[in-house]
């Protein structure tokens, strides 16, 4: 998430992916380049500046997630159980290793130089991008659903609620165990540039802003609160909160949800600082009929200063 002082500058991406989107990755410490990951098999990398599709590769079965590891590689995982590596200069891929079951998460940790991948067998898996080969397979609990890199720190959230917090530099045991303070299934999970922190989403319109510090007295500060939720009438529909995004600066984060809207939050003050359209929409109406659908969008908006810095 970055900032502009042209808040109207909004557009959509030419060609977009014709199925599901699963993941959008903007190149690390720029918004020139964007990683996209669809269930149409395809990874994209966008010129956002020029509005281009620079490249595309493809997996057998459908892309669950992708990631750079540096400005002319990516990684991504998905249906097909294996992880690839694609050299942007080359135009080459490679397979790097594989899962009993889908990869549903991939990650890259500058501060230990390892690519990360979380299955649905129930295994974290870590890749040395420098040959590339795996380096190692860790048992979690239950299936992987959501991932996320804190310095030094990785985070893991399964299925049945369950938080894990790992030492990437030294992996033989679980720094912490933990279960989600949400109700409902787990959906994303992002961490504080701070390092001091993370948030989790759950499928039921709600989202938790955890602690990693175990001592009481920071534990304290942790919160939970409502959000993607509308009400028709005297209906409230829920909506589940598919992605979370942060402002590398500010520490603020967005929310993107199934109700096609994306909620920019100051976690300090515990308020919303504005409500926009989403960065990338994939919506099936549950009004529409059976097959058919709303296609698939990447929108492209620069954030003010007034909608991402905390008051």
């Amino acid at each position: 998430m970055g900032d502009s002082s042209d808040s109207s500058n909004e557009y959509t991406l030419k060609s977009p992916p014709t199925d599901c989107i699963s993941a959008v990755k903007f190149q690390p410490n720029s918004s020139h380049l964007l990683l996209v990951s669809s269930w149409d098999t395809g990874v994209r990398l966008y010129d956002v500046n020029s509005n281009t599709l620079r490249m595309q590769y493809n997996h057998p079965a459908p892309v669950l997630d992708c990631c750079f590891h540096d400005a002319v590689h990516s990684y991504s995982g998905g249906l097909d159980n294996t992880l690839k590596m694609y050299d942007f200069n080359a135009a080459k891929e490679f397979v790097v290793g594989s899962h009993e079951a889908g990869i549903r998460c991939v990650d890259y940790c500058p501060e230990v130089n390892v690519v990360i991948t979380g299955s649905w067998d129930s295994t974290v898996k870590l890749w040395d991008p420098r040959t590339p080969c795996g380096t190692g397979s860790f048992s979690q609990p239950d299936k992987v659903y959501a991932m996320a890199v804190s310095g030094d720190k990785l985070i893991v959230g399964t299925a049945k609620r369950k938080v894990l917090v790992w030492d990437l530099r030294n992996m033989g045991y679980v720094q912490q165990r933990r279960e989600s303070n949400l109700k409902y299934q787990t959906r994303c999970i992002r961490a504080f540039p701070n390092k001091e922190a993370y948030v989790l989403s759950s499928i039921e319109g709600r989202v938790a802003v955890e602690y990693l510090d175990p001592s009481p007295e920071v534990q304290k500060k942790k919160y939970a609160f409502k959000c993607h939720r509308l009400k028709d009438d005297k209906l409230e529909k829920i909506y589940p909160v598919n992605a979370i995004a942060f402002h590398q600066e500010y520490n603020t984060f967005a929310t993107g949800g199934s109700d096609g809207y994306v909620n920019i939050w100051d976690p300090f003050n515990k308020k919303r600082l504005c409500a926009t359209l989403a960065i990338a929409s994939s919506v099936v109406d549950e009004d529409e009929t059976v097959g058919q659908r709303n296609p698939d969008q990447i929108f492209i908006r620069n954030l003010s200063t007034a909608e991402t810095k905390p008051k």
